[in-house]
């Protein structure tokens, strides 16, 4: 089943008179529950592209359709719903309030969609990235890696169908940066979340089920949908993390319920 496509996508600046062209009749479609992965060189229009498919900005031309229904269609304050209740965001600066504890910058964007959260939903986010014991502290007081997993917790917090991704690990090391996107890649499955991540780190890109390749705004190369590298034992994997977890908050993953889309 199709989460998300995009038409003749393409976006043009005016830059002193002189158009620049960040995105070139791109078309690409999604599966529902997918992982694709989108890299390239800087400025090749990957971060552009993001931003137009989740709806953070408008394409000079073409179309993205979600649920059969056009984001052109929509004025500011639809897109910013269908934001706040069908989108996730998870950035490389991370994006925290700085006066708010890690709890309240989760429950940010549910309390701004005038929501009740789902405490039960909430709470096994919070268990499986491993931050129960951060909850208290702000922004500051935490760790890069630590603040990236708030940052997926608050991402999740409103039952996201899409996690869009802007380098996600761009400002962590090598290690934490890895147990971060293990942590992204096994919560959008254990929830069946379509995630599209933008990276130019092919080391991150191949973790991916699908790399879409930009160039001077335009599809270069496409992988198509590859084999899920998690097999039907990975059920084995999540309970042992989990457990590991109890042992070392830095890390540990495990099985979610199914969340429903939020109307």
């Amino acid at each position: 089943m199709e989460a998300l496509r995009c038409e003749s996508l393409t976006k043009t600046y005016q830059g002193g008179g002189v158009p620049v062209h960040a995105l070139r009749d791109v078309s690409l479609s999604f599966a529902q529950g997918s992982f694709t992965a989108v890299t390239g060189k800087s400025g090749s229009g990957k971060s552009t592209l993001l931003h137009l498919l989740s709806g953070l900005d408008r394409p000079t031309s073409g179309s993205v359709i979600y649920q059969e229904h056009d984001l052109a269609r929509y004025n500011d304050n639809q897109l910013s719903v269908l934001r706040r209740r069908r989108f996730g965001f998870v950035f490389q600066s991370y994006n925290l309030v700085r006066e708010l504890t890690a709890r309240e910058n989760i429950l940010l964007p549910v309390m701004l969609d005038g929501r009740k959260p789902d405490e039960g939903h909430l709470n096994r986010i919070i268990e499986v990235l491993g931050i129960g014991d951060r909850l208290s502290h702000l922004p500051g007081a935490m760790s890069g890696g630590q603040q990236q997993r708030v940052c997926i917790a608050r991402a999740l917090a409103n039952k996201p169908a899409i996690l869009f991704a802007d380098e996600p690990t761009g400002n962590l090391d090598g290690k934490t940066g890895r147990e971060v996107l293990t942590l992204m890649r096994t919560v959008s499955q254990e929830l069946g979340i379509t995630m599209i991540l933008v990276t130019h780190d092919l080391g991150v890109a191949e973790q991916a089920e699908r790399i879409i390749r930009l160039e001077d705004g335009q599809v270069a190369d496409d992988s198509g949908e590859g084999e899920d590298s998690i097999t039907a034992s990975g059920g084995n994997f999540i309970e042992s993390e989990i457990s590991r977890n109890k042992r070392s908050p830095q890390c540990g993953v495990a099985p979610i319920e199914t969340a429903g889309v939020i109307p």
